[in-house]
């Protein structure tokens, strides 16, 4: 599939599992399943999708893909769920074993590149990760995707840029998880300044995930940016009507987010009045 255009997203990621198939079908069967309660990315559906992971594990410990999925999981509990250790921990520890396990799987190395640059804060080894994964599948929108998001929140705006326009032109314009993608071309607009440019790309993110409560987030900040504040306040507001622990301290000490960044995004959510 190198060079082609990727159908929907879900589908596509779905065949490179197809592809991985491991030595336990039954494993194999738990991973399908559990992929649709992954890349909503809300706590809701996260809870479902642990422990038909669990499984697949439990019957074949070495299943990166199986340890990729979960570790995202993980990952969207600790970031929107409380910042729980039990959860840092465990999505760091799939992480990693989706590397070890995943040399030859893209899926696996964008999956675990991606939770290891956002909640290990290794972006070294992440941004290693994401590279190895596209040489390995050069039309890896999952990737590309994942990268642009890690990429953003570690200030590299430009790089950014890149891979979420590259992801989008891999996805047809239907595929709800595009919503990652204009996320992080939200972030990357903001960091350069891009005020207007950065709201339109939020809107867009909102329109393919309306429960992501961190697009409303960064909705919110570059309207208030603008000087919007009735535009952002209204953004803040269904921040914390879908994740009402939000604070933007949390947000940014959890994510290690880069002073260039939290400076100007706390800033900014104080005005649209987000709680510090």
């Amino acid at each position: 599939m190198v060079g082609a255009i990727e159908p929907n997203l879900r589908e596509a990621e779905i065949e490179r599992v197809k592809r991985k198939r491991p030595d336990s079908l039954d494993a194999y069967d738990l991973v399908l399943r559990a992929i649709p309660h992954v890349y909503p990315a809300t706590p809701e559906e996260a809870v479902q999708g642990i422990p038909l992971l669990e499984r697949a594990l439990a019957l074949q410990a070495d299943f990166a893909g199986a340890h990729g999925l979960l570790a995202w999981c993980h990952k969207t509990l600790f970031v929107r769920a409380g910042h729980s250790e039990v959860d840092r921990v465990a999505a760091i520890r799939h992480a990693r074993a989706a590397l070890a396990h995943g040399r030859d799987d893209a899926t696996a190395l964008g999956l675990g590149g991606f939770v290891v640059a956002m909640v290990e804060h290794d972006r070294a080894t992440a941004f290693q990760a994401f590279e190895q994964a596209l040489a390995l599948s050069p039309s890896s929108a999952l990737t590309l995707m994942a990268g642009a998001v890690a990429l953003a929140y570690g200030g590299e705006a430009k790089r950014a840029i890149d891979y979420g326009e590259r992801a989008l032109r891999l996805s047809p314009a239907q595929d709800r998880a595009n919503y990652y993608s204009h996320h992080a071309l939200s972030i990357a607009f903001f960091l350069t300044g891009r005020y207007e440019v950065a709201a339109n790309a939020a809107r867009r993110a909102i329109q393919s995930g309306p429960n992501f409560s961190v697009s409303h987030c960064f909705l919110a900040a570059p309207l208030a940016k603008l000087g919007r504040l009735e535009e952002a306040s209204a953004a803040a507001s269904r921040v914390l009507a879908l994740q009402p622990s939000f604070s933007s301290a949390g947000f940014c000490a959890a994510l290690a987010l880069p002073a260039a960044l939290a400076d100007p995004l706390q800033e900014a959510w104080r005005g649209a009045g987000l709680p510090m």
